[in-house]
């Protein structure tokens, strides 16, 4: 059998006009970055605006395991197997982070037959985004600290200085490090965060346009001054080199999947970090250029899902038509309690098990008011028994069930999928709405999120956490959303607990503002906002064959 790689490298690709022909884009509005990819220019997707929006489809998943859900593939087989059956279709990602990349969870771009090409450049440097996006974050921490070498005619309090630095690798040794040694100023101790966790790429994903974008960087609060008065970007008058920094990336990516089907890949925040979606700007590009967009959301819907209707959806005005819950026999038995070595094993009852984590999804899912189906991600080892247990518990939800074999069959294997999706989406019959109103309080936004969509029947924090919410609010805050930041594994901030728990507590440790994203961070458990490598990354095992190409990325 062929890896994904092997794949990738054997499939034949389309010059990258081609497929932007496939949405009606002219040459003229691409900026080519080599024959396979391109991005799309911001005057030309200024034209679309009179236009009306296609069908928006989230793809999400039960709550991730080592064993693998398949949910970048199966955005990518639904889109294909759409086209297969006549619609017009565009399909929206985010950027692979390099961090991921060289650590334990390697490329991001699908798998199979299933996946969006080049593979080896979009996993890399792609366009170049990211860089951009960590050479603005860090002109601001250079200009912070200039201003502060410079005598400080802002009066900024360095012991309460909120910016860090970034870089787009997974580095622990890099989580609190102290600068300006060597008589270069005053010695701070700071510490660097992963460009995904950036306020800077949650700003690049949410803003509208170039001016959105740099009204947004010029709201970033780096700290605060002497008298307790917030230090913003503007204040430094950094916004507007990072914004000619962020020129060019803010155009969205066009390359194509092994198909030959067009998708927009831009932005990349991390959902157990931040709201872990595409850029607006890509997704309303698509809306106009496609009658229907499948997008993902990152980890399980308890965070990706989440964020995206309670951020994304909201900052933007986005009304999702339809959205599938992406979930394999393989990870329902492991949440179940089965071990990694023996999940090629039939066990009806660690399946049974299993699918509370996939209900309790489901049932989030449909809170929201978007109609939903479930996607099976199917495996050659996958039986007769357990997919009939599935599709019993699937009849028990009242929910839709589609067997998909995306990754061997590509687009051919999700086509039942589709025409499902379709007719979800051509219904109309989306009610979607976002958890909370603007109105609700910050603490009391927090709370909501922990008892409805993680079912925690406490929700615990520290008296400064809370005299920081109070704060926030008084100076004008109140109304914005939550991201909340916890592990990826569990309902709970217990990355052991699998399957549906109840009746645990969710303790905030830890509160940031970000005034230029247009959202407040709870930090929860031991969430790591600079995640480090594994005991063997997979940096290990990359390199180049005799022929020069990249092996191992995958």
């Amino acid at each position: 059998m062929l890896s994904d790689i092997e794949i990738a490298r054997s499939a034949t690709l389309s010059p990258i006009a081609d497929i932007a022909a496939k949405l009606d884009i002219p040459a003229d509005a691409l900026s080519p970055y080599g024959r396979f990819k391109a991005k799309i220019s911001a005057p030309f997707i200024r034209t679309l605006a009179d236009r009306p929006d296609g069908k928006l489809i989230l793809v999400t998943a039960m709550s991730p395991t080592p064993a693998g859900e398949g949910k970048t593939t199966t955005t990518i087989g639904l889109g294909d197997a759409l086209n297969r059956i006549g619609r017009r279709t565009a399909i929206c990602l985010r950027e692979p982070s390099l961090g991921p990349c060289f650590g334990q969870k390697g490329g991001a771009t699908g798998g199979g037959q299933a996946q969006v090409a080049p593979m080896d450049e979009i996993n890399l440097h792609f366009t170049g985004d990211f860089h951009a996006i960590t050479t603005a974050h860090n002109l601001l921490s250079a200009m912070v600290d200039n201003h502060l070498y410079w005598g400080n005619a802002l009066r900024l309090d360095p012991r309460r200085l909120v910016w860090k630095r970034v870089m787009d690798m997974n580095d622990r040794a890099l989580r609190q490090i102290v600068t300006s040694l060597g008589g270069n100023g005053a010695p701070a101790e700071t510490g660097f965060d992963i460009t995904v966790a950036s306020e800077v790429m949650a700003i690049f994903c949410l803003a509208a346009d170039l001016a959105d974008l740099q009204t947004r960087l010029g709201r970033i609060i780096v700290g605060y001054n002497l008298d307790g008065d917030a230090v913003t970007c503007a204040d430094l008058k950094a916004d507007g080199a990072m914004t000619a920094l962020l020129k060019d990336a803010l155009e969205p990516n066009l390359v194509q999947t092994l198909e030959g089907n067009p998708a927009l890949i831009h932005g990349g925040p991390f959902a157990n970090i931040a709201h872990g979606c595409n850029s607006v700007i890509a997704t309303r590009a698509a809306l106009k250029l496609a009658d229907y967009v499948v997008t993902e959301a990152g980890f399980g819907a308890d965070l990706g899902a989440e964020k995206f209707f309670d951020i994304k959806c909201r900052k933007a005005g986005l009304k999702p038509a339809a959205a599938v819950v992406v979930a394999t026999i393989r990870s329902l038995k492991m949440n179940g309690g089965m071990a990694k070595s023996h999940l090629g094993e039939e066990d009806l009852g660690a399946l049974r098990r299993g699918c509370e984590n996939l209900g309790r999804h489901v049932e989030n899912v449909r809170g929201f008011g978007v109609p939903t189906i479930i996607a099976i991600n199917a495996f050659s080892q996958d039986t007769d028994a357990e997919i009939a247990e599935l599709r019993a518990f699937a009849a028990g939800l009242g929910v839709e069930i589609a067997l998909c074999r995306h990754w061997a069959e590509g687009g051919a294997g999700a086509e039942d999928l589709a025409r499902r999706v379709a007719e979800m989406a051509d219904s109309g019959e989306s009610r979607f709405a976002p958890l909370y109103p603007d109105s609700l309080g910050l603490w009391e936004k927090i709370e909501a999120v922990a008892r409805r969509i993680y079912r925690a029947d406490q929700v615990s924090a520290d008296k400064a956490v809370l005299t920081r919410l109070k704060r926030w609010k008084k100076a004008g805050f109140g109304h914005l959303p939550v991201c909340m930041a916890k592990t990826q594994y569990s309902f709970s901030t217990d990355p052991e607990r699998l399957g549906a728990p109840e009746g645990h507590t969710v303790h905030v440790r830890e509160v940031r503002l970000s005034a230029g994203a247009g959202f407040v961070v709870a930090i929860c458990g031991d969430i790591l906002t600079m995640p480090g490598l594994p005991r063997h990354p997979a940096a290990e095992r990359i390199g180049l064959t005799a022929d020069g190409d990249i092996d191992g990325l995958f």
